[in-house]
Order: C-alpha cells, then sequence, then structure tokens
C-alpha cells in the first residue's frame, strides 16, 4: 500500500513539473513582456525621459500638466468619446442585422454569405485604410457613384462635420468578428422558445423580442465590452487617413499619445497619458459590469 501511494505522489509531482515546463514559456511572456512594461511605465510616467534616454525623477508633474495645461488632451479626449458614441452601436448593430440574416433556415447559399461577410475583417489594417481613403476622396468611388444619381458628393475626409461618421462608417467593413460570435449566439437560442411563441400565435417580431433578444444580451454584453475597450483605443485611421485633421476632428487620443511620444519624442508624458487612458477604460469596464445586472439576461438564473 506505501508503496503504491509513494509512485502515486511521484506521478503527480512528474505531470506538475511538465504542467510548469509547458505553461513555464506563457508565464514568463506575460511577466516580460506585459507586467514588465507595464511597471516601466508607471516609473516611465514620472520622469522627463525622452525617446532611448533617461530622465530626471519629476513625480506626478505629467499627470498635472495634462489635466491642466495640455489643450489637445481634452479635445482628443472630446474626438475619442464622441467615435465611440458613433462607432460602437453602429457596428454592433450592423454585426446582429447581418447575422439575423445568415442565420435564417433554408437559405441558398448562405455559407459562401458568411464567408464574404466576413473576409474583409481579416484584410490588413494598412490596406483597408488605404481602399477607404480612395473611396472617400472627393474624386473617389462613392462621390463617384452619388453623383450618378444627382446626388453632390461631399468632402468626407476632408470636413470636420463628417470626418468621424466617415470613420464610424469605414468600421463597418470590419464587422466580420462580432457577425462571427452573434451567430453562435443565434445557434445556441433554444428552438423550443420559438416554438412556444408559435404555439401562442406570436409573430416573427415576437420571437425576436421575447426569445432572441434577450438570449442574446450575454453575447451582446461581450461585444459592447470589446467594442467600447478597442474603440477608446483606435488609432490606425488617425494615423493613415486623416493624421488628426482637418483641424483636429480626429485627433483621437491614441494618437495624441503615438505624436507625444515618437514625434515630439516625449516618453515620460506618453507614458502618463497611457496610463490616464488606462484608468478611463478600467473605469467604463467596471460601470458597464455594474448596470448588465438589468439589462443581460443569464439563463442559469442567478448565477452570474
Amino acid at each position: 500500500m506505501g508503496a503504491k501511494v509513494s509512485r502515486s505522489r511521484k506521478h503527480f509531482r512528474r505531470n506538475e513539473i511538465y504542467g510548469w515546463l509547458f505553461a513555464g514559456p506563457a508565464i514568463f511572456g506575460f511577466l516580460a513582456f506585459t507586467i514588465g512594461p507595464m511597471i516601466t511605465s508607471i516609473f516611465l510616467s514620472m520622469t522627463d525621459s525622452t525617446l532611448g534616454f533617461g530622465g530626471n525623477f519629476i513625480g506626478l508633474e505629467h499627470y498635472r500638466r495634462a489635466f491642466t495645461a495640455d489643450p489637445l488632451i481634452w479635445i482628443s479626449i472630446r474626438v475619442t468619446f464622441t467615435f465611440v458614441a458613433i462607432s460602437v452601436p453602429l457596428t454592433i448593430s450592423t454585426a446582429f442585422f447581418v447575422a439575423l440574416l445568415l442565420n435564417t433556415e433554408g437559405l441558398k447559399g448562405v455559407k459562401y454569405f458568411r464567408t464574404i461577410a466576413y473576409v474583409p475583417s481579416i484584410v490588413p489594417g494598412v490596406a483597408s485604410a488605404f481602399l477607404w481613403r480612395w473611396i472617400f476622396n472627393p474624386r473617389g468611388l462613392l462621390n463617384h457613384l452619388l453623383e450618378t444619381i444627382g446626388i453632390p458628393g461631399q468632402n468626407w475626409l476632408f470636413d470636420q462635420n463628417l470626418v468621424l461618421p466617415s470613420l464610424a462608417f469605414m468600421g463597418i467593413w470590419g464587422i466580420g468578428g462580432n457577425m462571427v460570435i452573434f451567430l453562435a449566439g443565434l445557434q445556441g437560442v433554444p428552438r423550443s422558445l420559438y416554438d412556444a411563441i408559435e404555439v401562442d400565435g406570436g409573430s416573427i417580431f415576437s420571437k425576436f423580442r421575447y426569445a432572441t433578444l434577450p438570449m442574446m444580451t450575454p453575447t451582446i454584453f461581450f461585444t459592447v465590452i470589446m467594442g467600447i475597450i478597442g474603440t477608446l483605443q483606435v488609432f490606425m485611421p488617425a494615423l493613415l487617413i486623416t493624421e488628426g485633421g482637418p483641424n483636429n476632428a480626429s485627433l483621437f487620443y491614441g494618437f495624441h499619445l503615438y505624436r507625444t511620444a515618437f514625434v515630439n519624442n516625449n516618453m515620460g508624458y506618453a507614458a502618463a497619458l497611457s496610463w490616464i487612458m488606462f484608468i478611463v477604460v478600467l473605469a467604463f469596464t467596471a460601470i458597464i459590469f455594474a448596470t448588465s445586472k438589468h439589462w443581460v439576461y443569464y439563463e442559469g438564473g442567478d448565477d452570474r
């Protein structure tokens, strides 16, 4: 009996060692490339460091400057939050609508339609940016199509009132990921719920209101969280398409941070800006989680 227990302990220890060996690279990568840079950036934000050079310790001076002496930070915050308010509802509702269409029973060629809807989301971001810059150009494809039906073209990316809606519309191009998530959620809605509504004489709108929508709220909750976090960090459209213009109308917070670090060569202040954004993202995530109990339905009841 003692020999068996001893062999069992050795076997457990050997498996434990193997487990740590296999998990080691991931743990090392997390510590070296995530936790390490985060801790470093905290100290960097309290210095006057420039790119590639150390600096003097100045405490919380960069944080004071951000809220009292940098007018661009407030412009970038307003632009970013406006873009979030436009882009997140637009992309999520469009992805949900497309998923509903592609979840229709008996639709011929549905696999091909799903592929067509998903493929744009895997196109590299740089290629997509240049494509849409051409489409929104005053002499580009969109204005040409509008003029053929008698509608005057617009300066989409060169009008400070249209640039954010234009960039938000561009985001529809990449809804493939959310569409797949919604499609998976829709296929997980129990058929018995629809059958019960049909027995009661409910219409297709009743099915959507009383079965589809409640059962999809956890999926919607997830996509809203990820959409807000991603959109608050938007950067590439400003870098590749608008360069923050016109008149700072597309000066996203992430682009302001990038210019501070790599154009103005002020790494310490850029690190402070990054931590301010981290706190903002964390606060928004906490607020959404706190309000989710009022609108997210979980099939299991109160256990969340």
